[in-house]
């Protein structure tokens, strides 16, 4: 099912999560026996079948993506991974038009995974949606290992780069940048 999405990402032009950084979801989904999932960019549905993977089988993955190509392709690798359609919620928009008509702590854990240059206001929105104890998960924390040279300062790493102080200095996340795949920010929410 995986290497199915993983190629409809390359024909839609879309990056998935790396191996390494699919387990590291699957397991904080497990651990945190993940309910309710916020996934902020849907892709091909890859990082959503990890996700679901470690979610107890009454848990729920609403995915947001602005694509509705992306989305399909992702309801076809749910159908080939026989998740049951109740299990899953697409919503097809802007996530930043989304995300504020979302719960406040309604949510176990919130994925980024999205356009880079949104991630400031993605991360505060998905702080507001996790509740205590919650867990916040940002992809590509390392941005192709560009993040800890303080020589590269393209906008996307300026961005990715003060994305990671933001969570390390926010008083109410406790976090870790984890060296899987091509980084992954984790933090809980206290």
């Amino acid at each position: 099912m995986l290497r199915r999405a993983r190629e409809r990402a390359d024909q839609l032009g879309c990056t998935p999560v790396l191996p390494g950084t699919g387990a590291a979801l699957q397991v904080l989904a497990a651990a945190s026996r993940a309910r309710a999932v916020v996934e902020i960019g849907t892709g091909a549905g890859v990082s959503a079948l990890y996700l679901l993977r470690g979610m107890p089988a009454d848990g729920v993955l609403t995915t947001i993506d602005v694509e509705v190509e992306n989305q399909r392709a992702a309801k076809e690798a749910f159908a080939e991974e026989g998740v049951r359609p109740t299990r899953t919620r697409t919503i097809s928009g802007r996530a930043l038009d989304v995300l504020p008509r979302l719960t406040d702590g309604a949510y176990d854990l919130v994925l980024v995974d999205a356009d880079k240059e949104s991630y400031p206001a993605y991360v505060e929105q998905a702080v507001r949606l996790l509740r205590s104890g919650g867990v916040l998960a940002v992809d590509n924390a390392l941005w192709h290992d560009r993040v800890a040279d303080p020589a590269r300062r393209d906008e996307t790493t300026t961005v990715v780069r003060e994305v990671g102080r933001t969570v390390r200095d926010d008083a109410r996340l406790i976090s870790t940048l984890l060296p899987s795949g091509d980084g992954l920010l984790v933090a809980v929410r206290r």
